[in-house]
């Protein structure tokens, strides 16, 4: 079960691959309109409604644009997620009727768990990022890389206390509908970590070490990398495309949306013309595009065959555009909008597969195009970049979710 934008959707298309794989049978439950994202992987799908890109265009969902800061963003996004979780419940629980085991995503965790209880079901938590409390780091949301340990981990409870308030209104109705006594959220949330509620996290160690501080039942697994088709090809135009030169550089930002396409899109040409670079530009929900004989404007096309015939990926460093960069070994320059993003370029830089990072919010060609300049043009980055991807890429992130999965519902049929 998860929700949110296709960043949030797509790794778990591989996830529930592997698991249908192994011999389970798996159900994405997710919106509507991410159904085809599970065509040929065997999974099958129960669509929540909501459309998060129609929310995220509307009046409501272009505040956010409004908000300078991290904190403005977050409390603005807390707004919009509690308008529309009450919307998906009737849904989970029509789907968790047919099923012997939950796995919850962190965007739906409060209210996912609730179901489980009231329905006697085992559950686990499949993140995406790291949400549980460590003196290590910041918490992820916040894009502060540090305010030091005691301060990183009292906010680590404050953002973990400030997503159970997001669904405390609607978990409220869903208990006393399933027959659970009431309890407050922060109650809901110690009861998991009292019984050592399991959760995997699908990103590599490699990327964000486990926190030392972490409680037993924490784990961090490797990537779920998204259901590509097998023997899944570019489109015939792209491939002319990159035969006819030089590697280019992709700028994509997935499902983030932008203010002004225009000014920005022109901003990312100049810059890569400056840095005397070729684009493939994808369009994405911020509708990016651009002309010109060294530039190509694509659709949806899978990053596990694009990214590797590129010279560097220019991204807003969503979690799984990351992880799709760093799989197929090239050197990054993240562009970070919101949230969690800063976490992500900020460790690209620390691994070496990046000069640094450039915030999209007033982004201008110069600052671009010297970035691009550095990461294509000096050989550490892609170096550093193609040994990483070789030790992420023998990893095994679904082994140790099947595993688990083995313990909470005993093996398959």
């Amino acid at each position: 079960m998860t929700a949110g934008s296709r960043g949030d959707v797509a790794p778990y298309t591989g996830l529930g691959h592997g698991l249908a794989r192994a011999g389970h049978e798996v159900t994405l439950v997710t919106h509507g309109c991410f159904e085809p994202l599970v065509a040929g992987s065997g999974v099958g799908f129960h669509a929540l409604p909501v459309d998060p890109r129609a929310e995220l265009e509307s009046a409501r969902g272009q505040g956010l644009h409004r908000s300078t800061t991290g904190a403005g963003k977050l409390i603005r996004v807390v707004e919009l997620a509690r308008a529309l979780v009450g919307q998906m419940t009737d849904d989970l629980i029509e789907a968790a009727h047919t099923s012997d085991v939950l796995l919850l995503s962190s965007s739906l965790g409060p209210l996912g768990h609730a179901v489980a209880e009231g329905l006697s079901l085992p559950s686990m938590g499949v993140y995406l990022q790291p949400l549980a409390p460590t003196r290590e780091f910041a918490p992820p949301v916040t894009g502060v890389r540090s305010w030091g340990p005691a301060v990183n981990r009292a906010a680590g409870y404050g953002v973990n206390m400030a997503v159970e308030r997001v669904f405390a209104g609607t978990v409220r109705t869903l208990r006393a509908r399933l027959g659970l006594p009431r309890i407050g959220p922060g109650d809901a949330r110690r009861a998991r970590e009292r019984q050592g509620w399991p959760v995997h996290h699908g990103f590599s160690p490699l990327v964000v070490r486990r926190p030392r501080d972490w409680r037993l039942g924490l784990d961090v697994t490797g990537y779920w990398w998204p259901y590509d088709a097998e023997h899944a090809q570019l489109p015939s135009p792209l491939r002319g495309f990159l035969d006819a030169g030089p590697p280019p550089v992709f700028v994509g930002l997935g499902s983030a949306t932008v203010p002004d396409p225009e000014r920005l899109s022109n901003e990312v040409v100049r810059a890569l013309r400056a840095a005397g670079l070729r684009g493939v530009i994808q369009r994405g929900w911020g509708e990016l595009r651009a002309g010109g004989d060294d530039m190509f404007t694509v659709g949806e096309v899978p990053h596990s065959v694009l990214f590797p015939r590129m010279a560097a990926v220019v991204h807003h460093a969503g979690a799984g555009t990351t992880a799709a960069g760093l799989r197929a070994g090239v050197p990054a320059v993240p562009v970070p909008i919101q949230f969690d993003e800063g976490f992500w370029a900020n460790r690209l830089v620390s691994l070496g597969v990046s000069p640094g990072v450039v915030p999209l919010r007033g982004l201008r060609a110069a600052r671009l195009a010297s970035a691009l300049v550095r990461a294509t043009g000096e050989p550490s980055y892609r170096r550093r970049a193609e040994i990483l991807a070789g030790r992420i890429r023998a990893e095994d992130g679904v082994g140790p979710v099947a595993a688990a999965l083995g313990r909470l519902a005993g093996p398959p049929p």
